[in-house]
């Protein structure tokens, strides 16, 4: 797990933080949660759910919300996390983490999704939909979905026959195929389905 922080100095007297993940459903790397406080009168316009944003625009909002906001924190949270854990848990967790990391701490978090982690250091509140509906929450979506993409750019430089930097370790055709070719590296997660089958195939030899 590692975090990637920034507080400014000055800040309001009322606090919410945003809060939502990226990476929950690949088969490989970390699942990265993103909390952001963001400024009353410096917000950048455009912010949405990551996911309706071209890559571009998601890379130019990223920077912007960085140099804005009142604080961030972006937590990674690991494949060997996500294994031991679960997915959930390991993202509940990452959560807590980078909204404990935010400094000062929030009086409120808005958390996208249904589940709260239990050990919030604030209020909080869960947002079905709040990635499309809470500025905070979508900028915390782009930090979170810009750095995974980051990180899965990077492996793929280093094993660049799965094509990571194209379908970013989602469970495409194209990934499966690497996969039965190739094996899993480390950074896949063994208790995913497609992972755990391919170590049930191949035991013998691994």
């Amino acid at each position: 797990m590692n975090l990637d922080l920034f507080a400014a100095r000055a800040v309001p007297r009322e606090r919410t933080a945003g809060v939502d993940e990226a990476g929950r459903g690949p088969l490989v790397g970390a699942v990265v949660v993103a909390a952001v406080v963001l400024h009353p009168t410096r917000r950048p316009k455009g912010l949405a759910d990551s996911k309706t944003l071209t890559e571009a625009r998601r890379e130019t909002l990223a920077l912007r919300i960085r140099e804005r906001a009142l604080a961030y924190a972006v937590c990674v949270v690991e494949a060997d996390e996500i294994d031991r854990l679960n997915i959930l848990q390991a993202t509940l967790a990452g959560m807590s983490r980078a909204v404990t990391a935010l400094q000062p701490r929030p009086e409120l978090a808005l958390v996208d999704g249904n589940r709260l982690p239990r050990d919030l250091p604030c209020e909080g509140r869960a947002i079905i939909g709040g990635d499309a509906s809470d500025p905070a929450i979508s900028a915390a979506s782009i930090l979170a979905k810009t750095t995974r993409d980051r990180l899965m750019r990077e492996l793929d430089e280093v094993h660049p026959e799965y094509g990571f930097a194209r379908h970013k370790g989602y469970p495409t055709a194209e990934h499966l195929l690497a996969l039965e070719r190739h094996g899993p590296l480390p950074m896949h997660r063994r208790s995913f389905a497609p992972v755990r089958a391919w170590y049930a195939r191949n035991a013998a030899g691994v």
